[in-house]
């Protein structure tokens, strides 16, 4: 990347995000934007110690001391992973008399209708560890049911039976009186010594019940592991002498501090993800690209996500292990495998990847680290696309033959025969998992009426560029964006990320001109909460923002659409809003039917310090080597680049390969490459 003595001391921030199979950094120099990249080996069994082991490697690597560091912005998955593989604290839940079986309950739906087999998610909670209260609000947020303090007592003295790490509280009609039952959980939290109680209403005062009860449960459920970790996180970084500021980045794109972090853990669930959407969509904006669909490759997985204008999607509903979330969170979806996916051939012969990754350990066969299945990487290194010795920028040799021969027993066994049996293996995995890939992204975009080949795809992560003109062909995209930072891009994007808390109240009122005034007045509420919490986590940051937005509906509808309102709204300003939104989506607009006010929201934004646009670093496009590469049944002579080398303006055609330390771009046959003024390599096709 940029020559590393331009970086500032007293002025670097390092983006941090943790993968499963790597744990990436990104040093930058704020004012130059200078920018340094690092890649450690995760390690699963405690993320902190990766995190810590890489970022002293990484200050020394490049001549610099902790007191250099000015501020840390981490990206994290242990909440998700936490979700996912059911590991997280031991909770209960605290709901009003009689709704006892809420999460049992949940929306009555199957999640397969005619799958007779289907089997629902196993609730968060058990019903054992349920409890009720005599607590509940009407809809207005009048408190009709007021625990005293002896049924505060049982309450707490149930809870104490359970022996829980932690607990969650869910009042019927919580939401419209946040701050009371926030004083009801405060009150069971006190006589309850080292137990933290999550108030729904609190987190997230949306309405619908079963879902906001989720959000607490899985606050709780996480709670406790968030912060375990970043109290060992804390301990690890006063060992090693960093005592800058450290941020947590959010499923919205933003950031949180740590006490914010530790307090709503629930928010951060998707943040490693998130961040690297917004960092390509800053990046595709210098390049003047509004329409991109990002492609994250790492070990265990691929995510896509799509901007439009300019923008990426915000989701207000999600799925988290087959349970439903309802915060906003930048709109990622996973499409398929990772580069430590796994190829498999089933008991019919068919050739399979994933799901199951190698992970960090044992890792694909060419890590030589007793890992026996071939994964994706070793595809890659079968057909020529890594160079083995290379890998790492040379840090980490792969074992190339051990991967051949694991790729070659799999071929044998499916009945393969003749010459290059192991990169024919591979390349057919290549495509079942591009496969895979397509038919996900094509879903996905079909649901929004977008077509992919109008838009640019931009990869990252550290196989994404080495996949990207692979997918890009089975889904007819002609043009490729790989930013310089690519391979830790999740850790580029936690390195400028803003800060963000995203804040709701649910209203449910028909709109009138009166409605309206009160959605106003809500918004001036939520405007000054959110001013408050910005100067509590970062005092006297100057720039900041707030976007508002409000769920409605045509009276009668099952759900609202989101729009974006301007200050000052009046009723007809939300009227017309929504009809303009009800069109686009529906094709019709009904202005004869009233309308209703679902939720409003308001997201309040303090901007943080983008990093400079980088440029092309090196004069021309110096040949570092040649080597085969296979592709569609057959080898091609492929140029060898070093990505630090080229130029701006410098032309690739292909079949061509360019090795960076962190990712290596694969030009298939049929493509060029071009590099523009900020170092960002251009894909294109060149023939159909």
């Amino acid at each position: 990347m940029t020559d590393t003595a331009q970086l500032s001391p007293g002025r670097l921030r390092i983006g941090i995000d943790v993968g499963g199979t790597f744990t990436d950094f990104v040093m930058a120099d704020a004012q130059t934007g200078a920018v340094a990249l690092f890649k450690e080996p995760s390690t699963p069994d405690d993320p902190s110690r990766a995190l810590i082991d890489g970022l002293e490697k990484f200050l020394a690597r490049e001549g610099m001391t902790a007191r250099d560091v000015g501020g840390l912005m981490h990206g994290t998955t242990i909440g998700l992973n936490a979700i996912i593989q059911r590991r997280g604290a031991r909770i209960g839940l605290i709901v009003t008399r009689g709704f006892r079986d809420i999460l049992e309950i949940a929306r009555c739906r199957m999640p397969s209708s005619f799958d007779l087999h289907a089997e629902k998610e196993v609730p968060l909670v058990p019903r054992a560890r349920v409890v009720e209260i005599d607590a509940r609000f009407d809809r207005s947020g009048r408190l009709t049911h007021a625990p005293d303090a002896a049924e505060l007592d049982r309450v707490a003295a149930d809870l104490a039976a359970l022996d829980l790490d932690a607990a969650a509280l869910m009042l019927l009609n919580g939401y419209a009186d946040p701050e009371a039952e926030g004083r009801i959980a405060a009150g069971l939290s006190q006589r309850l010594e080292g137990v933290q109680i999550s108030s729904a209403a609190m987190i997230w005062p949306e309405i619908r019940e079963y879902e906001r009860t989720l959000v607490a449960c899985l606050n709780a459920y996480i709670q406790p592991l968030m912060a375990a970790y970043f109290t060992r996180l804390a301990e690890g970084l006063q060992r090693i002498g960093v005592t800058a500021p450290l941020l947590v980045t959010a499923s919205n794109g933003g950031s949180l501090s740590v006490g914010s972090a530790v307090a709503r853990p629930v928010e951060t669930i998707l943040s490693g993800p998130a961040s690297g959407v917004m960092a390509a969509v800053r990046q595709a904006a210098q390049s003047g690209m509004d329409n991109i669909i990002t492609f994250d490759m790492g070990g265990t997985s691929s995510d896509m996500a799509v901007a439009t204008g300019g923008v990426a999607g915000i989701a207000t509903r999600t799925d988290i292990g087959g349970l439903p979330l309802v915060l906003p969170v930048v709109d990622v979806n996973a499409i398929g495998a990772g580069g430590g996916s796994i190829v498999w051939a089933d008991a019919q012969g068919v050739l399979k990847v994933g799901p199951h990754s190698a992970g960090a350990h044992p890792g694909p066969v060419s890590y030589g680290r007793g890992g026996t299945d071939p994964a994706v990487t070793d595809c890659y290194i079968a057909c020529g696309f890594i160079d083995p010795a290379n890998f790492g920028g040379g840090t980490m040799p792969l074992d190339g033959e051990a991967a051949g021969a694991a790729l070659d027993s799999i071929a044998q066994g499916i009945g393969m025969t003749g010459p290059d049996r192991a990169p024919r293996l591979a390349e057919g995995a290549l495509a079942v998992a591009s496969a895979g890939m397509a038919g996900s992204l094509f879903r996905t975009m079909a649901e929004r009426g977008l077509d992919p080949r109008d838009f640019v795809l931009l990869p990252f992560g550290g196989a994404g560029p080495t996949h990207a003109a692979l997918l890009a062909e089975e889904i007819g995209i002609a043009r490729i964006l790989v930013p310089q930072a690519a391979g830790a891009y999740c850790a580029m994007g936690a390195a400028g990320a803003d800060l963000r808390r995203d804040f709701v109240r649910s209203l449910r009122q028909v709109l009138t001109e009166d409605s309206a005034a009160g959605a106003e007045a809500l918004f001036a509420a939520l405007t000054a909460e959110g001013e408050s919490w910005l100067d509590a986590e970062l005092p006297g940051l100057a720039g900041r923002r707030a976007e508002r937005s409000a769920d409605m509906r045509y009276a009668g509808q099952a759900y609202e659409l989101r729009v974006t309102l301007d200050p000052g709204a009046e009723a007809a300003d939300y009227a017309e809003a929504f009809h303009r939104e009800h069109e686009r989506i529906y094709g019709f607009r009904d202005t004869g039917a009233p309308v209703e006010i679902g939720t409003i929201r308001l997201a309040m934004i303090g901007e943080g310090r983008p990093l400079a646009a980088s440029a092309a670093t090196g004069d021309g496009a110096p040949l570092r080597s040649r080597r085969p590469v296979f592709h569609k049944g057959q080898w091609h002579d492929a140029a060898v680049f070093d990505r630090q080398k080229l130029g701006e303006g410098a032309h690739l055609p292909g079949p061509a390969v360019v090795e960076q330390p962190e990712t290596t771009t694969v030009i298939l046959p049929g493509w060029a490459a071009r590099v523009d003024a900020q170092g960002n390599l251009i894909l294109e096709r060149t023939t159909a």
